[in-house]
């Protein structure tokens, strides 16, 4: 097995503080879990792969071609968890269009009245990338600060779905990834993230946020790992969304 990906930011004294205390223990899956699709829309993905400081041009808040690799193992565990009939939750952002309630987010960036995350690209930011696009019986939670749960429904959509654990996958690691997962192991919900599916614009913060939910609060496992959980879920076991919704097709009614 491959050293994990946080090994070579650590120290010594890192090791064995975290040897000596008994962190990174390992959680184990849930019975009923869902899978969360953390905020991988076009402003965080930029609309195509291309180097990061390019894509910053347009998306200041890109991650650049780290987000496309992610993209194929985020894509393989969405449609192995459809197949299986596990919920499917995305989150996303959500905005005036006028950006007055960007609120705090103005703080911290000179870019931060960029609306949409973005200069004249024509595209939503808020819009989830095509490829991985929301399917009919897909959950969709807006949110406004980088916690999943934070002022969202999401918690009431898993306690109807009756789920007792989440997968989380997304962007980006150190930032919206994060505070969902230490909001879910709070909710004492168990957590895992497929190491993979995560991405950030920051090399260093993506290790070491990975090192940090890994010790304390998730279990950061390959994504081969997830699959083959999914595969050894019974089929099932959730009463999803019928599909009508704002992601199915809508009907005309006839004249």
């Amino acid at each position: 097995m491959s050293e994990p990906i946080w090994n070579k930011f650590l120290t010594a004294r890192d090791k064995a503080v975290f040897a000596a205390g008994g962190f990174g223990a390992r959680a184990g899956f849930g019975r009923r879990p869902a899978l969360l699709v953390i905020d991988v829309n076009w402003a965080f993905c930029g609309e195509r792969p291309e180097p990061i400081l390019q894509s910053i041009r347009r998306w200041r808040n890109s991650c650049g071609e780290e987000a496309w690799v992610a993209l194929e193992h985020i894509k393989t565990l969405i449609e192995t968890a459809r197949a299986k009939g596990l919920p499917v939750i995305y989150t996303t952002g959500e905005r005036r269009a006028d950006n007055w309630d960007a609120g705090s987010w103005r703080w911290k960036s000179t870019r931060g009245d960029e609306a949409g995350g973005g200069r004249n690209n024509g595209l939503d930011g808020n819009e989830i990338v095509a490829m991985i696009a929301p399917g009919p019986k897909d959950i969709v939670i807006r949110k406004q600060k980088p916690s999943g749960f934070f002022g969202t429904n999401l918690a009431s959509y898993l306690t109807l779905l009756g789920c007792d654990s989440v997968i989380v996958v997304g962007t980006t690691t150190s930032g919206c990834v994060r505070a969902t997962v230490v909001d879910a192991f709070s909710l004492n919900y168990r957590v895992t993230l497929a190491e993979e599916g995560c991405f950030d614009r920051s090399e260093a913060s993506h290790a070491l946020s990975l090192c940090d939910m890994h010790a304390k609060y998730a279990d950061v496992v390959p994504t081969p790992e997830v699959l083959s959980y999914f595969d050894r879920v019974p089929a099932g076991l959730f009463d999803l969304p019928t599909g009508v919704g704002s992601f199915a097709p809508v009907k005309q009614a006839a004249e």
